[in-house]
């Protein structure tokens, strides 16, 4: 008889998305709606049609969000990803309806500057718990991964096209000066989304050139206790060759790297990367979809 397994990395996801879900919810209850602001996406959609018609706009989130989804399913990047996806959009909905009942009418504040921080950094938040969850929160992410299969149109246009679309929905509705605010809105969450995302596993790539690679491989190896590989090289003008050496550190050794380098050899030649994620010993380990 086969036992039910349960897996910590597919819960530790779900509670991710479960928590990303609610902040997004809760700015669009405290802040974006208060305060006449759009979010972008099937969100600010949804919000703009409440504004006509008075219909919940968790309902509208997701209604919207069906067709959608059902076009992008084959885009989504598999079916754990795609039933998260899925399982994010009902959160929001659902908690946008039901915060709408116990918190307060108005918006905490007046202050249009202080609304719109508040509500891109809760949004942005929101956005980069749900995708550290292995998810999107629907809307202009998946109609975004549509034309780009579909389209050939880089994913950055993707996000403007569908965004700007909403942008000028709000200016026409609740005026331009909220636009505007909209705009902000949208770029604060995208930083603050970025972030979260990347956290703690963003890390730094290296390639230093060196007429004396050895001392600063031992450098290297003694005292950050790094990994170094070595790749055989050829200077295009010179036509010497030389060896190329290639490490992986987090954020914070990127000074320390700087200095061990130089005092092994301060005419050493070094660039320095971002990576956004490693994957490995020494990094994160590997997990399974």
């Amino acid at each position: 008889m086969n036992k039910l397994r349960f897996s910590w990395p597919g819960i530790s996801d779900y509670l991710l998305v479960i928590l990303g879900s609610i902040a997004q919810a809760v700015a669009i209850r405290l802040f974006l709606v208060p305060g006449d602001l759009v979010g972008g996406g099937v969100s600010g959609i949804s919000q703009l049609i409440n504004h006509y018609t008075g219909w919940p706009i968790g309902l509208m989130i997701l209604l919207g969000n069906i067709p959608l989804f059902l076009l992008g399913w084959r885009y989504l990047g598999g079916r754990g990803f795609a039933f998260r996806t899925a399982f994010a959009v009902a959160v929001i909905s659902l908690f946008t309806e039901l915060l709408a009942l116990f918190l307060p009418a108005g918006s905490l504040t007046d202050d249009m500057i202080l609304n719109t921080l508040y509500g891109g950094i809760l949004s942005g938040l929101g956005y980069g718990l749900v995708y550290r969850g292995r998810a999107t929160s629907g809307g202009s992410d998946i109609l975004a991964r549509i034309l780009v299969h579909k389209r050939g149109i880089p994913v950055s246009q993707s996000y403007f096209l569908t965004d700007a679309i909403v942008i000028l929905g709000a200016g026409v509705t609740f005026g331009w000066d909220n636009a505007l605010y909209a705009l902000v809105v949208l770029y604060i969450s995208g930083i603050v989304a970025e972030a979260i995302l990347e956290g703690p596993n963003a890390v730094r790539t290296a390639i230093i050139i060196s007429t004396n690679p050895q001392p600063v491989v031992d450098n290297i190896l003694k005292e950050m206790e790094r990994g170094v590989t070595v790749l055989e090289g050829k200077g295009a003008y010179s036509g010497g060759e030389r060896e190329v050496l290639f490490c992986v550190i987090n954020r914070s050794e990127v000074i320390q790297l700087k200095a061990l380098v130089h005092e092994a050899d301060p005419k050493a030649f070094m660039v320095i990367g971002q990576a956004h994620e490693a994957l490995g010993e020494g990094f994160r380990p590997w997990i399974r979809e």
